[in-house]
């Protein structure tokens, strides 16, 4: 029986951004250092295969320091984490190794510089995603206030409107971020951004190239994880850019079949933490089922890279 023809459009860039790749490193180079348990707070990125693998090698995951024992390193996860952490480490001389994303440090930075100059932050983000709450926890309590949508911006109340800074969480929808800042700018004219986007460069990209496969496409399919921010906002903009059935699938076996019947062309990409061999085998996959011809859909190359940090760099 001869298999359906299907145009598979494969996303570039997809997958692992220089953040993921570092933090990842990160951990397997401290368990050469200093061998097996490593203690991680959080998972080190949102990707279930990723975090088995590293655990398989020696890795410990947890949810607090106080879990963590005195004598063995710990790394703090690629999302970034509040200032009493790193601060609770070091009152117990432990070894320590922040895995932040040197662009969501960058956003910790921004609003540090605008909290010395007086001005109260407002973070658009996602209210308990660990990168807002790491951005939120780098100045005092009430510092900081939070919008998820436009709506919530006519409700907040700030101290002073003529001396307000906004920051964002790095992995949002670059189109709904769009429309909450022009909601802040509405309401607070002196509000002072970011000067250079939040949102990073991988998100960004892997939006844009989505919104380039969408009209093609009668599918999306995202490679992600179901607590994976970026990879959630990949399904979003899929469908808000024309392809009527976009989903999110951490692995082949998630693959819906039934709801594919009949279609002649798929896109397939993956969020920031997903590795390429998932999208191989998604893409293998779709190869038992149908008689695939492969295009690939670029709107942008990355050449990022980010160093480890020095006490991984040096001996002893």
């Amino acid at each position: 029986m001869t298999k359906p023809a299907l145009t598979l459009y494969l996303a570039a860039p997809r997958g692992f951004c220089a953040g993921v790749d570092r933090a990842i490193k990160i951990v397997e180079m401290a368990l050469e250092k200093w061998g097996a348990p490593v203690y991680v707070r959080h998972e080190i990125v949102h990707n279930k295969f990723v975090v088995d693998g590293l655990r398989d090698k020696g890795a410990v995951f947890v949810e607090e320091l106080a879990e963590c024992p005195d004598d063995r390193p710990v790394i703090f996860s690629a999302h970034g984490v509040p200032k009493s952490v790193p601060n609770a480490a070091q009152a117990r001389n432990m070894i320590y190794v922040d895995a932040t994303c040197p662009l969501v440090s960058k956003v910790h930075i921004e609003a540090q510089r605008h909290a010395d100059n007086g001005l109260q932050m407002i973070m658009i983000g996602h209210a308990g995603h660990p990168e807002t709450v790491g951005t939120m926890g780098q100045l005092p309590e009430g510092e900081v206030l939070l919008v998820e949508t436009s709506q919530d911006v006519a409700a907040i109340e700030v101290r002073d409107k003529q001396r307000l800074a906004y920051v964002t969480q790095t992995t949002l929808s670059v189109d709904d971020t769009a429309d909450i800042v022009a909601a802040l700018k509405a309401r607070f004219p002196a509000i002072v951004g970011p000067h250079k986007e939040d949102i990073c460069y991988a998100t960004t990209n892997r939006q844009e190239a989505v919104k380039a496969m969408a009209p093609k496409c009668d599918a999306i399919l995202v490679v992600g994880a179901p607590n994976s921010s970026n990879s959630k906002r990949l399904v979003e903009v899929g469908a808000r850019a024309g392809c009527s059935y976009a989903q999110l699938v951490q692995r082949a076996d998630d693959i819906d079949w039934r709801a594919l019947e009949g279609i002649t062309s798929i896109g397939i990409t993956a969020g920031a933490s997903a590795p390429e061999v998932l999208i191989d085998e998604v893409i293998d996959a779709f190869r038992t089922r149908f008689d695939v011809t492969q295009t690939l859909v670029e709107t942008a190359q990355e050449n990022v890279e980010f160093k480890v940090p020095r006490i991984l760099r040096k001996a002893g």
